[in-house]
């Protein structure tokens, strides 16, 4: 059975840290810990659909790391084909997001959802035809300009310390996720950890 770890972000060196990227952050931490490399889509072996993504290969546990290059707003033309390719069942597909409803560095595991406004879930749900898939939500703080703009700015110097931990916390659950595939244990396990403090 292969997994799915999907982090949602925008392509290019001039979205590096905004707070619209904190997923593929999250995966590269993951990937670095696990010793992965991300790839291009060519290299994923007998894949034929589109290649607008990175991806990254585990075998102990069977994963992908996805990492989609459509930009934002078509995040789900690259994971629906993936998932269909590796036979991954919604229930299988983890996907890692920025949420601006949620302080900066709060994290929240959910077994499914809507969209909550965010155009790169949306174009999930929309692609898979279904919200029954979990979430990981990473908060990036709301905004004291307007969302649009709120999102594709950099963390400032005094936040980035605070976006770094969130994403090395993110990745943990995501790979201890990946190893059980025990959402609800994960959550558990998780949410105390996180909340401790609060």
């Amino acid at each position: 059975m292969t997994r799915l770890v999907v982090g949602l972000g925008n392509p290019g060196p001039e979205y590096e840290w905004t707070r619209h990227n904190i997923g593929f952050h999250v995966l590269d931490h993951l990937a670095r810990h696990e010793g992965l490399l991300f790839r291009s889509a060519r290299e994923l072996d007998g894949y034929a659909g589109p290649k607008a993504f990175q991806v990254a290969q585990s075998f102990d546990p069977d994963a992908l790391l996805l990492k989609p290059e459509t930009f934002m707003n078509r995040s789900g033309e690259a994971v629906a084909p993936v998932a269909r390719f590796v036979s991954a069942e919604p229930t299988e597909i983890l996907v890692v997001y920025d949420d601006l409803d949620l302080p900066l560095g709060q994290l929240r595991l959910r077994p499914h959802g809507g969209s909550g406004g965010h155009n790169g879930m949306s174009s999930i749900i929309d692609t898979l035809g279904t919200d029954r898939f979990p979430r990981l939500r990473i908060g990036i703080g709301r905004p004291r300009t307007d969302a649009a703009r709120h999102v594709l700015e950099r963390f400032t110097e005094k936040e980035m310390p605070e976006a770094e931990v969130s994403a090395i916390e993110a990745s943990e659950a995501a790979l201890d996720w990946l190893k059980t595939g025990d959402l609800e244990a994960c959550m558990a396990r998780y949410h105390s950890r996180w909340n401790q403090g609060a």
